[in-house]
């Protein structure tokens, strides 16, 4: 079930912005117009990917820079060794919409969820 997460406005391109779901969920906005939603805590450390650094379709962790694919979740460079969770995302008259993944989250060692 898609839920109404922010206006695409407050995304802007190359950006990225913290919803506050749980676990938090980070969506972001490539510069090529791409809106994607994956789980905002790196699975390697407690650290928010809403903070990291966009690039592409990657984003990277500010705390250790593993660097994860947004439209898979994949870890493309270590100390991350567990993929993060993929999102659905539609944007719908200018609103970002998310539906959650059913998966368990692959939260780092020390996190709980709830």
């Amino acid at each position: 079930m898609f839920q109404p997460v922010c206006p695409l406005s407050a995304v802007p391109p190359g950006e990225s912005y913290r919803w506050d779901a749980d676990p938090p969920v980070a969506i972001f906005h490539t510069e090529d117009g791409e809106v994607f939603a994956i789980d905002d805590t790196c699975t390697h450390q407690d650290a928010s990917l809403a903070d990291g650094w966009l690039e592409g379709c990657e984003v990277e962790c500010p705390l250790h820079a593993s660097r994860f694919d947004l439209r898979t979740g994949r870890v493309d460079e270590p100390p991350a060794k567990r993929p993060v969770r993929v999102h659905r995302v539609e944007v719908t008259d200018g609103v970002v919409h998310v539906e959650l993944s059913e998966e368990a989250p692959n939260l780092p060692p020390g996190v709980k969820q709830g």
